[in-house]
């Protein structure tokens, strides 16, 4: 029961988050170009520490 009472608040707090973020990325005018190209890098230096085992 006590673990219910802790992870419900984080869950709903987290959701209100999420819902917010969305919200505010739908209003802003962002650059996708720039943020897919960074996530691209980031997931490339990930998938290189992968096969390559150094980093």
């Amino acid at each position: 029961m006590i673990r219910f009472v802790i992870i419900l608040p984080i869950i709903f707090v987290a959701w209100m988050l999420l819902v917010k973020i969305i919200s505010d990325v739908k209003k802003a005018n962002v650059d996708w170009t720039g943020v897919t190209t960074i996530i691209g890098f980031i997931a490339l230096a990930f998938w290189l520490r992968h096969v390559t085992g150094m980093g």
